[in-house]
């Protein structure tokens, strides 16, 4: 049996199982102490079957809040409902209504960045390309995606075929699966990118992550990439693994522009 991570919030977990579906914001982690921070967007994974805060959302905004920045945690449609595009509708309405109470939050949201894990990367993802992202919503481009262990395309022979199976269904059409495969729609005009993944990764092939790697640096886009060794998909913070430490480079990574 896999060790489960240090950094699971068992209390989040049973909100997340047994708790409300569908589209909502969850809005403890805005830091409310007068001063304006930085922006914070989280987008846990789940297969696009349900939203694992416990492990991607409420572990991660609080590492977050510990360094000033304030951190809203988006949750979508999942399961019968999670089919594209719902669930990047559901990411942008979240942005829209964040952005619409930048003063009321305290946002500084000229260099907002997004944070998604698993199927919540691949949504993430998403929102940087040329088809499905953030310039179809008319939004402003994030200052960066930071991006775990992502789902990156919906080809059969390399995507989490669970997250294939919600987004774009089981009789996906080749064009379909190409539409929603991030990886074709990266252009110059993608987001600054931090992407890491783990060597023991059993659930999301590594090739997501290389292939986004290698289509980022095909366009010229700002971006580091991370295999850690010996981890494995899930771990969130990874705070008792070899990825110990991302959050910080990462966050170095967004904040430094």
């Amino acid at each position: 049996m896999a060790k489960q991570p240090i950094d699971l919030d068992k209390k989040q977990a049973a909100k997340d199982v047994f708790g409300r579906k569908g589209y909502k914001l969850d809005l403890r982690f805005l830091i409310n102490d007068g001063k304006v921070h930085p922006l914070a967007i989280l987008v846990p994974g789940g297969g696009y079957q349900l939203v694992c805060s416990f492990m991607e959302g409420t572990p991660i905004a609080r590492k977050l809040n510990e360094k000033g920045i304030s951190a809203v945690i988006v949750y979508y449609r999942t399961g019968k409902k999670a089919k594209c595009p719902g669930p990047i509708d559901d990411l942008a309405r979240g942005i829209k209504e964040i952005f619409s109470k930048t003063e009321e939050y305290h946002l500084d949201i000229r260099n907002y960045s997004i944070w998604g894990a698993s199927a919540g990367g691949h949504l993430t993802a998403e929102f940087g390309s040329d088809n499905l992202g953030y310039q179809k919503y008319g939004l402003k481009k994030p200052g960066a995606l930071i991006l775990s262990y992502p789902v990156i395309t919906m080809d059969k022979k390399y995507t989490h075929m669970g997250s294939h199976d919600n987004f774009v269904g089981k009789d996906a059409s080749k064009e379909e699966e190409d539409m929603c495969s991030v990886e074709k729609h990266v252009g110059k005009d993608y987001p600054r990118t931090f992407v890491w993944c783990g060597t023991a990764d059993e659930l999301v092939p590594n090739y997501n992550s290389i292939e986004l790697d290698k289509t980022l640096s095909e366009q010229g886009i700002d971006h580091i990439f991370r295999n850690y060794e010996g981890v494995a998909h899930g771990v969130g913070p990874g705070s008792d693994t070899a990825a110990k430490g991302w959050i910080d480079e990462a966050v170095e990574f967004w904040l430094k522009k």
